[in-house]
């Protein structure tokens, strides 16, 4: 349940991004919860045509999930099968490539640096102790270096992470999830999970904890843990004779691929404290309605404009007054991050009365900015991937 505040703290941090092919707004803020656990990666440039967005939910703590948000498209890139053209597994071995960093020496230290301050500055000083001198490093293909020092045997985190990415190459989004955030697309104001919540209680997760020796108790794993997969969570990962993938709980991301088309308006990433308060069409519904209200002003100075100068009004000080809101509107309101920040605020509980709309919360909205030429039609498309729960086909990598 976590810990609740007396009143919640309703900062919030924002940011907004574009290059030629996507536009992006994200805000993500604490709430009633007694720390923030979110984190979050926008890379609209992770290279010269691939665009990459993120969300982590941490849980038991925040490190797990800010260590994926600064190394998971890392290794993204990294890994060999990205060079290849393999987005889906090069994703796929980023997200187990977090636990495995996350052990031994390094992974200690790197924690502890994301840590508190006391962890922080301990890390620091076991940096400076024990991190490999240059040229007496055993590196391994992503130079992520072993480390001798006190807590060489350390096994992992105990507190972890939800992680759900979306990777955009040309017309191509590749999406891959681990856990209970979202991802979803609205084609033509439809809205289409594009991945699954992974909770304990899904045949297909029950089977695999109970094979590994879990147990689920309440809905949660082992009656603790109310996600069937995630990163982090060692003591979960704990039987040698079984694969990552089929462990109790397990960092394997669903792996979703789709091809995009003109009917596609926009795409969002959230944490489960968005989607506690809101259905995904009601998510999508909102931002539509939020999307004409942001561009309103715009329209109506633009006419005020033409009107004036079609009226022969030359007035130079009332025409730049006018321009002056124009650009401010422009700057401001027409910001993707504003829509962000206006779906944390509704979703915001008055009180901790019911525990909904108490945790933190964290959203990423992404506009696609091009026309998308697809070889089918968008109708075609639809109809081919669309089930019974307005989910694209997801593609489990889970055997």
């Amino acid at each position: 349940m976590g810990v609740y505040l007396s009143t919640p703290k309703t900062e919030k941090f924002s940011e907004d991004g574009e290059n030629d092919r996507v536009r992006y707004g994200l805000a993500s803020m604490q709430g009633w919860r007694s720390t923030m656990e979110d984190a979050h990666a926008a890379y609209p440039d992770l290279d010269a045509s691939t665009s990459f967005f993120g969300v982590y939910d941490g849980h038991g703590g925040k490190v797990v999930a800010k260590f994926c948000a600064k190394y998971l498209h890392q290794q993204v890139l990294k890994n060999e099968a990205y060079a290849a053209g393999d987005i889906g597994t090069s994703v796929q071995r980023a997200f187990f490539r977090m636990d495995e960093m996350m052990r031994g020496q390094r992974g200690w230290r790197e924690l502890a640096i994301l840590g508190d301050k006391f962890n922080k500055f301990s890390g620091m000083i076991e940096g400076l102790i024990w991190s490999p001198r240059s040229g007496n490093s055993n590196d391994q293909v992503d130079n992520w270096a072993f480390e001798e020092g006190p807590h060489s045997d350390f096994s992992g985190p105990t507190s972890g992470s939800t992680a759900c990415v979306a990777v955009l190459r040309n017309n191509q989004l590749f999406v891959a999830n681990a856990g209970d955030s979202r991802c979803v697309i609205s084609r033509k104001g439809q809205a289409y999970n594009l991945s699954r919540d992974h909770k304990p209680d899904l045949e297909v997760e029950k089977e695999r904890i109970l094979k590994a020796g879990g147990f689920i108790h309440a809905g949660r794993v082992n009656g603790c843990l109310n996600l069937a997969r995630a990163i982090g969570d060692v003591e979960f990962k704990q039987n040698k004779f079984l694969p990552a993938e089929k462990q109790i709980v397990t960092a394997n991301p669903d792996i979703n691929t789709i091809e995009l088309c003109d009917d596609d308006d926009f795409l969002v990433l959230a944490c489960d404290g968005i989607w506690d308060c809101m259905s995904s069409q009601k998510l999508v519904d909102f931002i539509h309605e939020q999307l004409q209200y942001v561009h309103k002003p715009l329209l109506v100075y633009a006419n005020l404009i033409g009107q004036f100068e079609l009226k022969g009004h030359s007035n130079p000080f009332f025409l730049m007054i006018i321009r002056l809101y124009e650009l401010s509107h422009e700057m401001q309101e027409s910001k993707l991050s504003v829509v962000c920040e206006r779906v944390l605020d509704r979703c915001l509980a008055p009180s901790t009365a019911t525990g909904e709309g108490c945790d933190n919360m964290t959203m990423v909205l992404v506009q696609f900015k091009k026309p998308i030429k697809c070889a089918s039609s968008s109708e075609e498309q639809s109809s081919q991937s669309k089930s019974a729960d307005n989910e694209l086909e997801i593609k489990g990598t889970q055997d």
